[in-house]
This record gives structure tokens, sequence and C-alpha cells, in this order.
């Protein structure tokens, strides 16, 4: 099969890493031409990447829709608020697959339902699990799910394709629900960093990991995905890695703000994009809109986008009404 993988931030870098080692053929395409000049010349992703060197097999080009021509299936590694413009410039490549953790500002729409519209008729997939760019890059061994609107003989090629000895891809059909848990799971990373920051103890972060794994079955529930799913690797398995993980970049963002660094501060200048902030906002929204309880989501919504100080948002969600588990 031929990938093309449009983005070379640290994810998209790694996968095309990952593809070459497995003998795909794989094209890797930044979004600013200067930057596939410098990966061309250097072999070395330095900006995103450092340390890990491009294998032969790793193409580098500028041109996305030239590219995209004649690919098996081009893999989104970009933005959630740049999907729309990317997957419009993906050709004719008959798979897009998702590899955001978003919800897209304003419309709310999940990554495939952005690529959907974006590319009327072609197939869409989302691939997500709890998988870190330099493990993925060095083959630490690793898992992930592939998600589609239908397990066909299709999406199984394309789940062997992806397999390796250092990564297995399972495959499954709650498009949705594996697309809510990659999402929902960096709103919750940016709550347990602010625990880190407060410098409180396991029990804390334990805690909060089982009433957030509890509120994602139920927001996820509540917007058409299988309870099922949140347990999985897009759900619990991608939970845990990002909120315990040093190298979550919404982990540190909560931590950060757990400390008393001002949110906008932390926003300002930033290389790398924390998806978590945005996705807050649309699931706020979201769980407003439809009436979902979701305690952990708002309070996270309240200290980000009201300055509600981590430790009053602690204490609002310990002074809630006693229930049964």
């Amino acid at each position: 099969m031929r990938f093309v993988v449009a983005g070379a931030g640290a994810w998209g870098t790694a996968f095309a890493v990952h593809l070459a080692r497995l003998g795909q053929a794989v094209v890797l395409v930044p979004r600013r031409p200067e930057q596939a000049r410098a990966l061309a010349a250097t072999r070395e992703n330095a900006e995103y990447l450092p340390g890990v060197a491009l294998p032969p097999g790793v193409e580098l080009a500028e041109d996305l829709p030239a590219a995209a021509a004649g690919a098996t299936a081009v893999l989104l590694a970009c933005p959630a608020q740049a999907l729309r413009e990317t997957a419009a410039l993906a050709g004719s490549a008959p798979w897009l697959i998702s590899l955001a953790k978003g919800l897209e500002a304003g419309t709310h729409a999940r990554p495939s339902e952005v690529i959907a519209a974006a590319r009327p008729g072609v197939r869409v997939a989302a691939l997500s699990g709890p998988t870190n760019a330099l493990g993925v890059a060095r083959a630490d061994p690793s898992a992930m799910v592939l998600a589609a609107d239908r397990c066909d003989p299709e999406l199984t090629a394309l789940q062997t394709a992806l397999s390796g000895p250092a990564l297995r891809v399972y495959a499954s059909e709650d498009l949705p629900g594996v697309e809510y848990g990659g999402c929902l799971k960096n709103i919750y990373a940016i709550a347990a960093g602010c625990c880190d920051g407060l410098r409180l103890g396991d029990n804390t972060k334990a805690a909060l990991l089982t009433r957030a794994l509890a509120e994602m079955v139920r927001v996820g529930g509540a917007l058409g995905a299988r309870t099922e799913t949140f347990y999985g690797l897009s759900g619990f398995g991608d939970l845990v890695a990002t909120c315990y993980g040093g190298w979550s970049r919404n982990r540190e963002f909560g931590q950060r703000i757990g400390e008393g660094r001002p949110v906008a501060e932390l926003l300002a200048g930033r290389r790398t994009v924390v998806e978590g902030y945005r996705t807050t906002e649309a699931f706020a929204a979201l769980v407003r809109e439809r009436g979902i309880e979701a305690p952990i989501l708002t309070e996270t919504h309240a200290l980000l986008f009201t300055g509600k100080p981590p430790a009053a948002a602690l204490d609002s969600l310990m002074r809630r009404g006693l229930r049964r588990e």
C-alpha cells in the first residue's frame, strides 16, 4: 500500500517512521514548505521529534494534492482546527484517516464528520489510542484502534497494513465512540495536570480518573457512542496514558495552571497545540445544550474560560451532593 501522512509534527513524523519500518511506501507532507525542505536536508525533525532519524523509506513532499494522487490512504496528522482545510487538499485518495483528537470549534463536529463534509464520498476512519509519538518512533510495543463506519475487507486490509511487531491495531465499528474517547481524555488530562500542579497525591488523581471514566461513558453514551468503547484503547487506555505521561501536552498544561500560571500566558506563543483547550469549550457547549451531567468537564471549563482557581474547582467537585456509585 501507499500512504501519505499530512502533517509533520511529532505524531505525523513518528507514524511515517513506523510505516517505513514496516516496508510500506510512505510520503510525509509537512504543512510548511520550508519544513519539508529542512527535513529532506537533515533527515531529522529536530523541531518536533529530535533524535529520531527518518528512514530512507520516508519520502518528503511539499504539495499534498500531488502527493495524495494514487495513495491508498492519507493520514491526517494535523490539529483538529486545521482538519477541514487539510482534508480538502487530500486529493483523490479513497481513504482519509484522522489522527486528530479534538472537536471542531463552532460546529462541535467530530474529526470524521469534518472530513466527510470536506470530502463527500470518501471513506473515513479514525486511528486512536494510548500512543506517545516518541514511543511509536522507537518501536516500543503499543496498541491502537482503527475505527470506521463498518468492519469490511477494506478496513481489515488497512488494519493489517498499519500493524506490525511493535504496533498492534484493533478494528472497531464505533467511530463516534473512538473519536469521543480520544477527545474527552484531553479534557481530563488537563484536570489531572491541575492535581499535579497543586501537589495533590495519588488518592486525588486516582479518584479523578475513576470518575472521569464514568463521565466519559455518560457523555459519550448520550452522544450516540457505545459504552464498551470507553473501556478500551481509545477510552480508558488513552485516559491513563495522557493523565500520567510526562510527555502529555494537556497534562503539562494543566499542571502549569495548577501551579498558578495564567491560561492566556501559557497559550501565548506555543509551538505545539493543546487540543484539550478548544475541545473543553466545544464539549461544555454540547453538554449544556443536551442537558448531560458532566461535573468534571464543567469545572475544567470554568478554570480555563472563566478564571476559576483550580483549588476552587476541585472544592466544588468535592462538595457535590452524595450519591451511590
